[in-house]
């Protein structure tokens, strides 16, 4: 049998006579892949195939084999519509009957072996969909569109996001994407399953390249406002005050208003809860370290980057910081709380 778990007979059965119906529609069935299940992963596959039509598949995979079983079961109780689920055996199981691909995999070496594994001698031949919502460098993206077109098995467009866990669980995730205007219509649909905004940024790889400035700033304005609250305070001000100034001035800017490092200030920062939950420290320090790989090859002069880079390694070796929301550099600084 090839798939080790499928949605229960009397699920399925429930779903035929939906799909009856909707075959009178001019929309054909489409057969979706899902590979890596992490935080992330989990939540996005879970929004995409609560909205998909019934006469929709989504098959699943990620190495860890509890997570990917425990998610099928929460789709299938959870049920009420949505596209049939099954768990595939491996990564091949899952994308050789895909119309549509979605991965989402933590590093470039990952991308690569995945998709490496993908485009085998055995994968039928078929015009099918890449999206890569994987955070890696834009080189390595290119890489790997170019082996997906050498082998004439479709199309790969990368789709990075911002929103974190809570956009991911809320649908709420905004994807920079990288591909031909003639695919947008296209993936927009499907993006708009998993998040609330598409934003195309042109050809392949692009997204990524727009992810990685907008991420390269938040890492340079996170440390630089953890500084200037620092000494503000030091300095005798109140940091609610000094904060207020901050945001109605020039220095005003997504961590010091959103994300503020000092507790307090904002009631639903993650510094009022020991900085847990938010954008990770070492998830910063990845996007940070791929922003700097993608500028060298560029040519492109970065001053801080090196510099900021060593702050976050520094931070996260620091038992008080490890694991914790990027923000936390405040206490590695010293500041108080």
């Amino acid at each position: 049998m090839l798939y080790i778990m499928r949605v229960p007979l009397v699920a399925r059965s429930s779903l035929r006579g939906s799909r009856r119906a909707f075959s009178a529609t001019s929309r054909r069935s489409e057969s979706y892949g899902f590979i890596g299940l992490g935080q992330m992963g989990y939540q996005m596959a879970k929004n995409l195939q609560s909205k998909l039509p019934p006469n929709d598949t989504l098959r699943l995979f990620d190495i860890n084999h509890d997570a990917t079983k425990r998610l099928a079961e929460e789709m299938r109780v959870s049920q009420t519509g949505g596209a049939a689920v099954e768990i595939a055996r491996g990564i091949h199981d899952a994308t050789q009957q895909a119309d549509i691909v979605i991965t989402v995999l933590p590093e470039p070496s990952h991308v690569k072996s995945v998709y490496g594994e993908i485009l085998s001698p055995h994968l039928p031949q078929k015009d099918r969909v890449y999206i890569d919502c994987s955070t890696i460098d834009p080189s390595s993206s290119r890489e790997v569109a170019k082996w997906v077109a050498d082998a004439n098995q479709g199309q790969f467009v990368d789709a990075p996001m911002s929103g974190g866990v809570v956009g991911a669980a809320a649908g709420s995730l905004t994807f920079m994407l990288g591909a031909p205007d003639s695919l947008v219509p296209k993936l927009e649909p499907i993006l708009l399953r998993m998040g609330k905004r598409v934003l195309h940024c042109g050809a392949q790889g692009n997204g990524l390249s727009a992810k990685l400035a907008n991420n390269y700033l938040l890492a340079i304005n996170n440390i630089a406002t953890a500084e200037a609250m620092n000494l503000g305070i030091r300095w005798g001000l109140d940091p609610k005050i000094l904060a207020n100034i901050i945001n109605v001035s020039t220095g005003r800017c997504w961590p010091s208003e959103v994300n503020n490092p000092v507790k307090g200030v904002v009631e639903t920062a993650p510094a009022g809860r020991d900085y847990s939950g938010g954008f990770g420290i070492s998830l910063m320090k990845k996007d940070l370290k791929l922003a700097i790989i993608a500028a060298k090859e560029t040519d492109a002069k970065l001053e801080l980057g090196d510099r900021a880079r060593e702050v976050y390694e520094q931070a996260e070796q620091v038992d008080s910081c490890k694991g914790r929301d990027f923000s936390v550099i405040y206490r590695f600084l010293g500041g108080k709380e």
